[in-house]
This record gives structure tokens, C-alpha cells and sequence, in this order.
């Protein structure tokens, strides 16, 4: 399923649309704590219990990124786009039957496994051939189409938490709801796979450097770089404390404010999510951007030194006036998107373009480690200490100091990045053609 390549004249301005409609349907990820009050009233079910499917999504998505990356470099963004929308649609409609049945273990595989690996494989699904259409703007091009995966759960929040208020937030209104999202999303995504275009040459901007400029490392020397290691640290880091907030983002608010004077309501709970997706959406553009300008290890120096001192204000100040909690909030969600929009920007810089795809998916294995220990953090402390008596903010402010902890390691690692050394370098692939042609001559 090679995608067609470009007919002379296409626009490159037409790639990030077919990437964006994948990301914004997959982005649907990011709305799951809208899910998880209904599913523990219906199914009985604790903080720790409902985090499970999205937790295992993200663990099979950085899995599935990185078994599946080699693949997508070989068949394709066309491919691959087509493996992402028949699995997450797939996920779906499980998740739907396993909620029609109140079978919980359908809902964890549905939308945990099978949705999980629609997701790897829909993330990283245009990541190397944007970048060989923007070689030029590698942070901008890339992060307009992570932008989308940030943005999902702007469109998806309200959706969902209107589509519960319509047909109930019992285990049938939300295996109706399940069945929607996953139908809608099959055809959005549709329109990715049938507009993608791969470029026609190694140099599809004439105005730009060669996407082939450089060192070039391959997929399996790069993993036994030390400068690969220290971006899986500082990705796994910085995703870990965005997700704490994001995954158990509605019951958050709700429990921080529960004793005040204006208590959060559950629509309000359901806006400070789609608020939260529009930082995480944003920030993957901006911040990514910005990259370009000041470079990647600088960007990465703002977004776990300042994000370690807005999670210092949440712990510190957070419940003594609703602004500053959201907008500390929403400056960690934007670092949390910038994050990931421009570590392929990064990777690119260090590793060159040559296996950019499969070195990405397999970094990728950082947030499935992410995935997990971030919800872990927040909802094991917040279990604890509820059943020891305390409420409110107390449920959260071991995890929030948890939290700067990982970000100062991963400041630290960023810190430690150097070029790699011309011990791993590969030649070009036109080089190394050159080279064995040359060779076969000599023989000759």
C-alpha cells in the first residue's frame, strides 16, 4: 500500500491536513478521564481501576511504535495509516460490546490493546515523511501534525461528555457513546489515507537543505548511542508529569475545590479538559516552532525548569485560587505537547533523516513507560490517601513533589546530550550506493 508519489506541482501544504486527521482522531486519548466517573459509578470501579485501559493504550502505543516503526519506514505513511484507523475504529467497538455487557476486561482490551496499537502506528505514521517535506522547518512541520494528536480531546471532550449527557452515563449510554466515537473516527481518518503523498525526490524543497544533509545513523546504531538514552529519559520524564495531570484531569479540579466556595461542576470539570487539550495542542506547535529558532536543547531546558516550577506552585499555592492552578496547569500541558513535537525535531538533528521514523518509534517506548508510571504516581497516592481520611489537595501533593523529581532528571539528562560520535555514522544512502558501485567496478 505505497502511497502515490506527488505529481509535479503538489503542494507540500497538503501533507499536514492527511497527518492532522489521523492525530486529531487518535487524539481522542487525551479525553478518557471524561470517561472515567461514569465507569466507576456503573462498573464499581476504583481511580486506579478506570485508568487502566488509557494506560495500557499508551503502553502499546510506544510498544506498537516500536516494533512497527521499521515497518511503517518500508510500506509507508499510506500503510500505516490504514493499520492505525482499521485498529484504534476496532478498539472502539470492542470497548462499546464490553460496556453493553458491563464485561470491564472487553473495554481494557478493546480500547487498552487493540485501540493501543492503532495509536503507535497512527503517531509516528507521518513523522518521517513530513520531515523529507520540511527538511528546511523540521520542528514547525512536525509539530503542526502532533499538534493534532494534542488537540484531540479538544474536539473530543465535549463531544463525549455531550454524547453521556444524551444517552446516559450508565454502561449503556457509554457503550452507545464507545460505538459512535469509534464509527466517526473511521471516516475522518479515512481522509488521511486517501490524501497522503510521499515527495518524488530527496529534495523536495528546492530552496531548502537536503533531507540527506549530514550524519546519517541508522535505526539500530542509534540505540546504542548514549545521546538516544538521554532523550528516552527526558521524554519519559516530561511526559510522565504531564500525563499525571492529564489522565486524572477532571476529578482533579473537582477534588481541589470541592471544599471551597465554588465548587467545580462536572461540565466545568469536562471544560478544564478541553482547556488543557488547547495548551497541549498549542504548545506542540509554538513550542516546537520555537524550537527552530533556539534550538532543541534550549526548548528542553524551558519545558522541565519552568515546568518543575509551575508543579512547585500547584503543590504550594494550588488550592488557594482557581486561576493559578489552571494556569499552571495549562503551562505543564503545553510543555507536555512541545515535548513531543519536537523530539522528533531532535532526533532529526542528532540521527539525520535516514531512519528518523524507526528511531522515533522506538524513543516511543519512553512515554509507554510514561504511560504508566505517571497515572500510577497520581492515582495510587490519591487511592492511599483517601482511605487514610484526607481529601482535597491533600490527595495530591506527594505526587505533585514526585513529579518535580522526575522533571530534575530530566533536565539533567538533557544536559548530558551531545553530537554523536562519527563512530556511528552511516554513509548516505546515495553515498553508500556509490560506494558499492564503485567497489563492484574495481572487482570487476
Amino acid at each position: 500500500m505505497s502511497p502515490p508519489v506527488a505529481p509535479p506541482g503538489w503542494s507540500r501544504w497538503l501533507v499536514p491536513p492527511a497527518a492532522l486527521s489521523v492525530h486529531l482522531s487518535i487524539g481522542q486519548a487525551y479525553a478518557w478521564s471524561v470517561f472515567k466517573p461514569p465507569l466507576e459509578s456503573a462498573l464499581g470501579l476504583s481511580g486506579t481501576q478506570s485508568a487502566l485501559p488509557f494506560q495500557l493504550g499508551i503502553v502499546m502505543l510506544g510498544l506498537s511504535a516500536a516494533f512497527g516503526g521499521t515497518l511503517v519506514e518500508r510500506n509507508g505513511p499510506r500503510w500505516a495509516m490504514t493499520v492505525a484507523l482499521i485498529c484504534f475504529s476496532s478498539g472502539f467497538l470492542l470497548a462499546s460490546l464490553g460496556a453493553a455487557t458491563e464485561q470491564y476486561w472487553l473495554i481494557v482490551f478493546g480500547y487498552g490493546f487493540v485501540g493501543g496499537i492503532g495509536l503507535g502506528i497512527g503517531y509516528i505514521s507521518p513523522v518521517s515523511t513530513l520531515i523529507k517535506w520540511f527538511p528546511d522547518r523540521p520542528g514547525m512541520a512536525t509539530g503542526i501534525a502532533i499538534m493534532g494528536f494534542g488537540g484531540g480531546a479538544l474536539i473530543a471532550s465535549p463531544w463525549s461528555a455531550q454524547m453521556l449527557e444524551s444517552f446516559g452515563s450508565d454502561s449503556s449510554g457509554i457503550a452507545v457513546a464507545f460505538l459512535v466515537h469509534g464509527l466517526s473516527y473511521a471516516v475522518f481518518m479515512l481522509l488521511g489515507v486517501l490524501l497522503v503523498r510521499v515527495p518524488r525526490t530527496e529534495k523536495p524543497v528546492e530552496s531548502g537543505p537536503s533531507v540527506l544533509a549530514g550524519p546519517q545513523v541508522s535505526a539500530r546504531n542509534a540505540i546504542r548511542t548514549p545521546q538516544f538514552w538521554c532523550l528516552w529519559v527526558i521524554l519519559c520524564m516530561n511526559v510522565s508529569a504531564g500525563i499525571g495531570i492529564l489522565e486524572k484531569a477532571a476529578p482533579m479540579i473537582t477534588d481541589f475545590f470541592a471544599d471551597s466556595s465554588t465548587p467545580v461542576t462536572v461540565t466545568a470539570a469536562a471544560g478544564f479538559v478541553a482547556l488543557l487539550s488547547a495548551a497541549n495542542m498549542t504548545g506542540r506547535i509554538v513550542w516546537s516552532s520555537t524550537s527552530d529558532l533556539i534550538g532543541r536543547k534550549n526548548i528542553y531546558r524551558v519545558y522541565l525548569g519552568v515546568g518543575a516550577l509551575m508543579y512547585l506552585l500547584i503543590a504550594l499555592f494550588g488550592d488557594s485560587a482557581k486561576p493559578l492552578f489552571i494556569i499552571c496547569a495549562l503551562v505543564i500541558l503545553s510543555f507536555y505537547g512541545g515535548g513531543f513535537a519536537t523530539i522528533p525535531a531532535y532526533l532529526k538533528d542528532l540521527f539525520g533523516t535516514y531512519q528518523v521514523g524507526a528511531i522515533h518509534g522506538r524513543l516511543l517506548t519512553a512515554w509507554s513507560t510514561a504511560g504508566v508510571l505517571g497515572p500510577l504516581i497520581v492515582n495510587w497516592i490519591a487511592d492511599r490517601q483517601e482511605e487514610a481520611g484526607k481529601s482535597g489537595p491533600d490527595l495530591y501533593g506527594m505526587s505533585f513533589f514526585i513529579m518535580i523529581g522526575l522533571l530534575v532528571i530530566g533536565f539533567v539528562a538533557n544536559e548530558l546530550v551531545r553530537p554523536v560520535h562519527p563512530r556511528f555514522h552511516i554513509p548516505a544512502p546515495r553515498e553508500a550506493a556509490d560506494v558499492v558501485q564503485r567497489q563492484r567496478s574495481e572487482s570487476a
